[in-house]
């Protein structure tokens, strides 16, 4: 893997991976991927292959994840390079086709990314994609059609889909509201509207601070140092705040005005966003604050029924055995973590019979003495 992977230079502290299976696996051998080593470190690393188009053709990127570490920020994506990437300088700065895969940061930030360039710029997908956060391994996979749909799959389910068009904003939108209509002067669209019965109390309006005359000068003050003496302010008990009318149902209440639509002049089809040059690197260019990643089982073809026999070869043949191995694992370490607290009480037990003992015997030697002096 060291032949095929290339480490960035582009700083001298990015963060190490290395060749593991993690704390728990299904398969010793088959689960090894590269794992980030080093917490609160950048990562950059990647691979070339031949480059290749995918036009007219079905692009599917594909690779499977494990946060084993229950991450709390960092990223777990994959990024897809053209083939003239100076791959000892891949940074966050390097320009990228595709970026794809799940980002975790606090309890916010849960999302998978789904980042297609057009014409030089980043286009993120509108919709809110969540990721996977349970600490096991997870099969991500993005489908780019030609007919300009795609298909985000987890686990080699379908989680997001729609047209490349309509979610990513490549282009200006088909259609726009018609710059020569306004909308009638007489159109009602409040929802509600004060209430003209409702009146406000003669007794409503009451200041907001009162001044406190229970309150009396302290004896050592100074008016020529501390100023005249005045009462203080204090919240007014029969304060109710600004009144405002009750809110009723507007009877003339039209809805939203709906603006009259026409063609965009500014539009202009394109059937070519889906489609890039010289694809030719994978690349992990990531932030981690706690380090443990898996990433394994890359895969880039034009096959989508191949793409999902080969997530199901390789983690679906291993997901059961890894779950069943972490949760024995658990169940061991709370076992240890059982007898570690029943020992530790036995012993403070122990110690406390002893010290009663030791108290015994002393009031009982005590008691000896008081007899013989007696």
């Amino acid at each position: 893997w060291q032949k095929r992977w290339t480490n960035s230079e582009y700083k001298p502290d990015l963060g190490k991976f290395k060749l593991a299976a993690g704390k728990f696996y299904g398969d010793a051998v088959r689960d090894k991927g590269l794992q980030t080593s080093e917490n609160s470190k950048f990562y950059a690393i990647s691979s070339r292959f031949k480059p290749f188009s995918n036009k007219g053709k079905t692009l599917v990127i594909q690779y499977t994840v494990k946060h084993e570490q229950k991450i709390d920020c960092g990223g777990g994506y994959v990024k897809i390079f053209s083939s003239n990437l100076d791959q000892k300088n891949l940074s966050g700065d390097s320009h990228y086709y595709i970026m794809f895969g799940p980002d975790i940061c606090g309890s916010e930030t849960k999302k998978v990314h789904v980042i297609l360039n057009y014409k030089n710029k980043p286009h993120p997908i509108k919709k809110p994609i969540r990721c996977k956060v349970d600490g096991y391994t997870h099969l991500y996979t993005l489908i780019i059609r030609p007919d300009q749909t795609y298909e985000v799959k987890i686990d080699n389910e379908m989680v997001a889909s729609g047209n490349l068009e309509d979610d990513l904003d490549f282009l200006p939108p088909r259609k726009i509201n018609d710059p020569t209509v306004r909308k009638p002067t007489d159109w009602d669209d409040r929802i509600q509207i004060d209430d003209p019965n409702d009146i406000k109390p003669e007794d409503w309006d009451e200041p907001e601070y009162i001044m406190d005359t229970s309150a009396e000068q302290p004896e050592d003050w100074d008016d020529a140092v501390n100023g005249e003496w005045h009462y203080p302010m204090v919240k007014n008990p029969l304060y109710r705040g600004e009144w405002k009318p009750r809110q009723i149902d507007n009877p003339n209440y039209r809805g939203v005005w709906p603006h009259p639509q026409i063609d965009n002049p500014n539009y202009s089809p394109d059937f070519s966003i889906y489609s890039y040059e010289n694809i030719s690197i994978i690349g992990l260019d990531i932030w981690q604050v706690r380090a443990g990643t898996i990433f394994d089982n890359f895969l880039i073809t034009d096959d989508e029924v191949y793409a999902e026999d080969f997530g199901d070869e390789t983690w679906g043949e291993t997901k059961g055995p890894e779950k069943e191995m972490n949760i024995k694992q658990t169940e061991e370490e709370q076992e240890r973590e059982r007898v570690a607290e029943e020992k530790y009480f036995e012993q403070r037990f122990k110690k406390k019979l002893e010290r009663k003992k030791d108290s015994g015997n002393d009031r009982a030697v005590r008691n000896t003495v008081k007899k013989e002096e007696l």
